[in-house]
């Protein structure tokens, strides 16, 4: 009887610290300092749409595009090869000697 009401006891007051944890996420900032951050963290969200890089200067793309040529020449990749997706892979079955395919059939 007491195992049980115990057990119940803290069932609730487990429940009770979700649901207060969950209050406290959904609630806005207070402090002036985490609402700029949760500000700027919802404008990089916008700006970096697709994958892109936000607010690249030319130097930046330059420097992209020297070191994606450079992954390119150095793992094989080429014109028309997309270095960003992962490689396939094709395995053949190897061609077995005559001889041996008769031995292990004799077997």
């Amino acid at each position: 009887m007491l195992t049980s009401s115990l057990v119940t006891g803290l069932r609730a007051a487990r429940s009770s610290v979700i649901v207060t944890r969950n209050l406290a996420a959904a609630q806005k900032a207070t402090d002036p300092i985490q609402q700029l951050f949760v500000d700027k963290i919802r404008e990089y969200k916008k700006k970096s749409v697709g994958g892109k890089l936000v607010d690249p200067t030319p130097a930046i793309e330059k420097e992209l595009k020297a070191e994606l040529e450079k992954l390119e020449r150095q793992f094989g990749g080429g014109a028309g090869v997309d270095m960003t997706s992962f490689p396939t892979f094709k395995f053949e079955e190897p061609k077995l000697d005559p001889i041996d395919e008769q031995a292990q059939q004799k077997k």
